[in-house]
């Protein structure tokens, strides 16, 4: 079954988040436990509600176990590290339906 790493992103230095290569690396590492990017950064617009998400990242993994296998790397754990430092981050994992 699929998951899915949805992050809403706001850098609180923009400059250095996007200087420090984590946009360029993440794709790889998390290619590399089956991550696809469905969504990263496009416009948005809320249809209900007050969210004002300010930057969104959908990634899809096979299972879960794939997901969390990526989040939590060695691979990805000094960029994650990084995004902390520069960001302020809302990520959840969700499980996708059986197709």
């Amino acid at each position: 079954m699929p998951a899915f790493f949805i992050a809403d992103i706001s850098a609180s230095d923009m400059e250095k988040y996007q200087s420090s290569n984590y946009l360029d690396v993440i794709p790889d590492i998390a290619s590399h436990y089956g991550g696809t990017y469905r969504a990263r950064g496009g416009s948005t617009e809320v249809l209900e509600g007050d969210w004002r998400p300010k930057r969104l990242v959908i990634i899809e993994f096979p299972s879960m176990g794939d997901l969390l296998a990526f989040y939590n790397s060695a691979e990805y754990k000094p960029f994650k590290e990084l995004r902390q430092r520069h960001t302020t981050s809302r990520i959840v994992a969700i499980e996708g339906i059986a197709r």
